[in-house]
């Protein structure tokens, strides 16, 4: 899992998992693209990564902005992983016959269109360069779903389908595509959540506990190196025993 001379870009670095995973991978020698919507928190995450790390203003659910953020020569020209840990879980606690229509396509653009934006931004470059990893936070909500959290459970399960068909679609190319399922880690998107969903989410895990962030961060150091090199189009679990499948 060393990533010395390579270029790593994490998507939603400037909080939560995505901080926690810019700092592992800084810390395992990756030169780290710092990306979010939160600028100012983004460029306070590069200024203590070592390896030369900088920041970009990224918005996702803009297919300009993602445009511009993969364009900008501050990437330089070889992009070895994209981790994507932007997400939002939108208004939770309303059953579905209540749920906003605007909430929902919020939620859609930034956990679903905008990994495809994302995707479709890196791809091509890996491809031509015969070597990528592409990482996309989902969730166990996308396999299991959550009651009250609709918009998430359903963006979240569309996201691990898109992954399934981007790892076969490259499975020869030299690119691996996956995601990442955790059940309920403590991040400040979970704290800003009403106590009882949390607690809801919380009572599934058999480990009887929420996941913390350098779990987290450990894990997708692994899948997005190049020691995870025969898995493609696979969710892996990071949920306490709640998901075994």
């Amino acid at each position: 899992m060393e990533y010395a001379g390579q270029t790593v870009a994490v998507v939603g670095a400037a909080s939560g998992i995505g901080r926690a995973a810019a700092v592992e991978l800084a810390g395992r020698g990756a030169r780290v693209i710092c990306l979010d919507l939160n600028a100012d928190g983004a460029k306070e995450v590069a200024a203590g990564l070592p390896h030369d790390a900088v920041a970009v203003h990224l918005d996702v659910t803009s297919q300009d902005s993602v445009r511009a953020a993969f364009a900008n020569p501050v990437l330089g020209n070889d992009l070895h992983a994209l981790v994507n840990c932007a997400g939002t879980t939108g208004r939770t606690g309303h059953p579905t016959h209540e749920v906003d229509v605007d909430d929902f396509d919020l939620v859609y653009r930034v956990n679903l269109r905008g990994a495809l934006l994302l995707s479709q931004a890196v791809l091509p470059g890996m491809v031509e360069r015969g070597y990528g990893r592409v990482l996309h936070v989902a969730s166990i909500a996308g396999k299991e779903g959550n009651a009250g959290m609709a918009a998430y459970s359903a963006t979240k399960a569309g996201l691990i389908g898109l992954v399934k068909s981007m790892g076969k679609e490259y499975a020869t190319s030299g690119v691996t595509v996956n995601a990442l399922a955790p059940a309920v880690i403590q991040t400040p998107m979970v704290e800003a959540m009403p106590e009882q969903q949390v607690r809801y989410m919380t009572e599934k895990i058999p480990m009887a506990r929420l996941g913390r962030l350098d779990e987290a961060a450990r894990m997708i150091a692994w899948i997005a190196s190049a020691d995870c090199s025969f898995t493609t189009g696979f969710t892996f679990d990071l949920t306490g025993g709640r998901a075994v499948y």
